[in-house]
């Protein structure tokens, strides 16, 4: 559990700003004992834990994975935070810079986006991101009419693939492939109006060339979970090149020149956008945001829902609502985005998954001023300007200050007004869940589409599914829909003679 440290002061009284607890440790050796125990010695979650224990604060110092011996230009300094008041800071503009900084004071380099600087590493000072921002909001806007049926169509997809793996006689069938090949197809087809099936290297290599590009450009601050120390001394130790990645990436940039001209072309017309950078954004936000986010929170989702033995009693409730909610549409009809706005119970169970497993646990910016942080009460402390602010969202969505319960999942937790105060620390999207995406801010262009796509996922399975079961990344059970009799057939059995006993 998250340790609270409530400050002792009346809350009447401002103490001035205290220095920051921790310590960097000695040159070199301080950053390799951090990133030894963030990588080998201690999970993600405890490497925090031990230091806002250690300092009673959750707010620190501390070293940020990667570092020594390769890292060129990378400080791995960083001001930890792991509460939910003082993470907002993260959210404003005004004090923060997050140029170049997606995931932290490394960055792969433009060498994995065609020498563009796409919009995610730009901050909103500069004129280029609103430009880009604004984009990839119209865009958003312009395939709303379709997403919701090119998802459907591709989840009903995967589902036959794993029906037909258990059907056959496999005691479980993954859905990590299929889940990913399902994400690929709907987004080039309803973000970019790419038809992945027009080319069929891309069609069928399409979603592994990002996962290596992916993978290529975060494997130096992920852990693997390879035999130590070889994970070390191969992934974590030096910058991994683009170039192994620059043919798959190559044949989605051509992929998108040509099956994607609409969109680019709209990038060009009507924002200014050059034709490089636009296909360049295009794919960033097709592989990094939207492929990867969703290859992330979805499997996730997934396999929660369909724990074993079920212990909260959940499906039947989730279950219940969409076939309540998709009761006039009948069993094969279809249905969109309106339609799962009216399941609260669906949707708190979206809102509690990224509070517990957020897509992307880590948030950075760079102090664009000197400014005074402020915690919970009273509590403050005095960032200097330039300092790497690193916030923790696992920790800070766990806040015990802030949620009963704070650990355990809890899928009414977002229900009625209560539930609906609690997502202003809903942090998952850059931004509070109650916040907009805007030119001007950093928050996710697609927050809305997320929470949606997620929920018509589970609506989907349940309309499909009088029940389901999930072990690890396999579905283990899959039963599906029973016919209801008609009208016409109950009354019909109604009518006959009752045999007498």
């Amino acid at each position: 559990m998250l340790p609270s440290f409530s400050p002792t002061a009346s809350a009447s009284a401002t103490p001035p700003p205290r220095p920051i607890p921790g310590s960097y440790g000695p040159p070199v050796l301080g950053p390799l004992r951090d990133r030894l125990d963030y990588f080998w010695f201690q999970s993600q979650d405890d490497f925090f834990r031990r230091r806002a224990a250690a300092n009673r604060s959750t707010v620190f110092r501390t070293n940020i994975p990667p570092t020594f011996p390769f890292f060129v230009g990378v400080d791995p300094r960083v001001v930890a935070v792991v509460d939910a008041a003082s993470f907002t800071a993260l959210f404003d503009p005004s004090l923060v810079d997050k140029r170049d900084i997606l995931i932290g004071p490394y960055n792969p380099g433009a060498g994995f986006t065609g020498g563009t600087r796409v919009g995610v590493y730009l901050d909103t000072e500069e004129p280029e991101h609103a430009r880009v921002k604004t984009f990839a909001m119209d865009l958003l806007h312009r395939c709303a009419r379709t997403w919701a049926a090119d998802f459907r169509a591709n989840v009903d997809a995967m589902l036959d693939a794993v029906e037909a793996d258990l059907l056959g006689g496999s005691a479980s069938a993954s859905y990590v492939l299929p889940l990913q090949q399902c994400i690929f197809r709907f987004l080039c087809k309803s973000f970019v109006g790419a038809d992945p099936r027009a080319d069929a290297l891309v069609d069928r290599f399409g979603f592994t060339i990002l996962d290596l590009w992916l993978a290529l450009q975060i494997l130096p601050t992920q852990k693997v979970g390879l035999l130590q120390p070889l994970e070390e001394l191969l992934i974590h130790s030096f910058p991994l090149p683009s170039f192994l990645v620059w043919p798959g990436y190559r044949l989605l940039y051509r992929f998108v020149e040509q099956q994607g001209a609409d969109a680019v072309a709209y990038a060009e017309e009507e924002h200014g956008i050059a034709k490089k950078d636009a296909i360049n954004n295009l794919l960033f936000v097709l592989g990094f945001n939207a492929f990867g986010g969703f290859s992330v929170f979805l499997p996730f989702l997934v396999a929660k829902v369909g724990e074993a033995g079920d212990p909260t009693g959940l499906r039947p409730r989730l279950r219940e609502e969409v076939r309540a909610a998709l009761a006039t549409r009948g069993a094969d009809a279809e249905f969109g985005f309106a339609d799962v706005r009216a399941m609260p119970l669906v949707r708190s169970t979206v809102y509690e998954m990224l509070r517990m497993q957020p897509p992307v646990p880590l948030q950075f910016g760079r102090a664009r001023k000197d400014f005074v942080l402020r915690s919970h009460g009273a509590a403050a402390f005095q960032v200097s300007k330039g300092e790497v602010l690193c916030g923790y969202q696992p920790l800070a969505m766990r806040d015990p200050e802030v949620f009963d319960r704070p650990e355990e999942f809890v899928a009414e937790r977002f229900l009625g007004d209560d539930g609906a105060a609690l997502l202003q620390y809903l942090y998952w999207s850059n931004g509070p869940e109650t916040a907009q995406p805007a030119p001007g801010n950093k928050q996710c262009a697609a927050k809305e589409v997320v929470v949606d796509t997620a929920c018509m996922l589970l609506a989907e399975l349940f309309r499909r599914y009088d029940d389901f079961e999930v072990e690890g990344t396999s579905f283990t059970k899959l039963v599906k829909r029973q016919p209801e009799p008609s009208l016409a057939a109950a009354a019909a059995a109604a009518a006959q003679p009752q045999t007498a006993q």
